[in-house]
């Protein structure tokens, strides 16, 4: 999940389908953000966005943000990070990052921003939700061999 402020401070954001590291020193990371959404808005204004690692337990909310819910808060848990980024309270990790470059790509941009903050959850056992092949997916257990 991608979150932001907008121009009045209340959050948005969405559930991402393209998010990666770039670099380790400098620690960069990438997202790409549809040019015609209220989050795409909002970091384009802000140069700012949080990442937001959802667990496997987090699948409503993932599918929550990935459509056009008016108030994709109500209900949630979040609260303001130390650069003033909405953060999900049960993310099991989230970075908080500052715009360095934008690059127009298609109907998206490919926002490349510094971490200035990060946090790992210490829930023990929190596997990450992942996209792949169309569907949400989760890790598989390994095996104990």
């Amino acid at each position: 999940m991608v979150t932001a402020s907008d121009q009045d401070g209340a959050p948005v954001g969405l559930t991402a389908t393209s998010v990666c590291s770039v670099s380790l020193d400098p620690p960069l990371v990438l997202v790409c953000i549809g040019t015609g959404s209220r989050t795409h808005d909002a970091i384009e204004a802000s140069g700012r966005y949080a990442i937001n690692v959802l667990g496997a337990r987090d699948r409503p909310i993932s599918e929550r943000f990935a459509g056009s819910h008016p108030d994709k808060f109500d209900g949630l848990s979040w609260e303001s990070g130390r650069r003033g980024l909405p953060l999900l309270s049960d993310a099991i990790a989230t970075c908080e990052c500052e715009v360095e470059q934008a690059v127009p790509a298609g109907d998206h941009t490919i926002f490349i921003a510094r971490v200035l903050a990060a946090t790992a959850s210490d829930h023990t056992g929190s596997r990450p939700l992942l996209w792949y092949r169309g569907a949400h997916r989760r890790l598989a257990e390994e095996d104990a061999t």
